[in-house]
């Protein structure tokens, strides 16, 4: 470049005008980014737009997807709760079935037990009436034999009574006779002591009424056994309580002489109106229970009395008494503490039901070691309500452990 050129290069006119050049050139380049970024912008709004209705089309698509799932979710709950519905009533159903199987079960169960009681209380009272049976041939079969000894020991009596008033008056007219012959009467003499007349007079009396007490004893025994037993005797009757006593007194007197004392300690009591082969019954087994508890020699005390419209019999023993645990038990069928063969565990638990059906109540009192005693409360009439076929199941027992 020569000097001319530079000159007006540098010429302020030109230097004006490559500045404005510039000033152009860097408005050109602004309006072009400007027109750049308006492009741009123009360009993601487009695509903005774009985006939106492609995410507007995916969301009505998952939002129809997500109703259908809905709509099948709940057709999918309806059914479950159809099905649960179903399921409940199917559950009550077999809770319905199961509760009158068990029902059934328990009414089976019952039935059963007073089958078995049934039987049981048919095979005592067989046996009750086989005793009585028995009681009433064997009283045939003695009452005769044992009649005519006793009457005609009671003629002996009256025969040996003469007899020696007829020795008194020979004794006495051979002293007064003076004549009689120093032979005949050293013969009397001497046959009146080989004899020992005097020992005679004393002891034959003493045979002759030993013997008429032994054949009382004898009928007043078959007479009890024919009165414990009473044959054929279903029906209530007005009896002495007193007597049914005394008559199972007698009966086990070889059970009860050889372990304990019997006190009796009767009160003024009423007849009162039983079957008395069945309260009979009832007394023998607590009192064959009472010698039974007492291991060496022991007390059993009867006691009896008047309550209100009632009469009570208490019968106590001094002997082992019952344990805490097995007070409530004691009537249940078949439950015993004997050892095996020495009891059915029947005897309570039939004597129970007896005196249930009479009207009463059976009561248990005992100290472990100390003894027991059971309590019979009896009605002085009987009681239409009252069943006179007893059963030995106890319900509500009466029972009190005293401390």
């Amino acid at each position: 470049m020569n000097e001319q050129d530079e000159a007006i290069l540098s010429s302020p006119q030109v230097v004006a005008l490559q500045a404005e050049a510039s000033r152009l050139n860097k408005m050109v380049r602004a309006l072009m980014n400007r027109a750049e970024r308006a492009m741009s912008v123009q360009s993601s709004e487009f695509g903005l737009f774009q985006a939106t209705i492609t995410l507007e089309a995916q969301v009505r698509e998952r939002t129809r997807e997500l109703e259908d799932a809905l709509k099948e979710n709940i057709k999918i709950t309806r059914a479950l709760q159809n099905a649960q519905a179903l399921m409940r009533l199917e559950i009550e159903e077999r809770k319905k079935i199961n509760e009158a199987l068990e029902q059934e079960k328990r009414e089976q169960q019952v039935l059963i037990h007073k089958l078995e009681e049934a039987q049981n209380q048919l095979l005592q009272s067989e046996k009750l009436a086989s005793i009585g049976q028995l009681a009433a041939g064997v009283a045939h079969e003695i009452n005769n034999p044992i009649g005519f000894v006793s009457s005609n020991l009671s003629t002996l009596r009256g025969y040996v009574i003469k007899l020696m008033e007829l020795i008194d008056v020979y004794e006495n007219a051979s002293c007064c006779v003076a004549s009689m012959e120093g032979q005949q009467k050293a013969c009397i003499d001497e046959v009146r002591q080989n004899i020992d007349l005097d020992f005679l007079r004393e002891d034959i009396n003493i045979l002759i009424d030993e013997s008429i007490e032994g054949t009382a004893r004898v009928r007043r025994i078959v007479q009890d056994l024919r009165d414990f037993s009473r044959v054929g005797s279903v029906d209530r009757t007005l009896v002495d309580i007193h007597d049914g006593l005394n008559s199972t007194l007698n009966i086990l007197g070889n059970e009860i002489k050889h372990k304990a004392v019997v006190t009796r300690e009767f009160g003024d009591l009423p007849l009162v109106e039983c079957i008395p082969s069945q309260i009979n019954q009832v007394f023998m087994n607590i009192l064959i229970n009472a010698a039974q508890a007492i291991s060496e020699q022991g007390e059993i005390v009867i006691r009896s009395g008047c309550i209100a419209d009632g009469v009570y019999i208490a019968i106590s023993d001094n002997g082992k008494g019952i344990a805490p645990e097995n007070i409530s038990k004691i009537f249940e069928p078949f439950f015993t503490t004997k050892p095996v063969g020495e009891g059915t565990g029947l005897g309570l638990s039939i004597s129970y039901g007896i005196i249930k059906n009479h009207g009463g109540k059976l009561e248990v009192q005992s100290r472990l070691g100390k003894g027991t005693t059971f309590t019979i409360h009896l009605p002085i009439r009987h009681q239409a309500e009252s069943d006179p076929q007893y059963s030995g199941v106890p319900s509500g027992q009466q029972h009190e452990q005293q401390e």
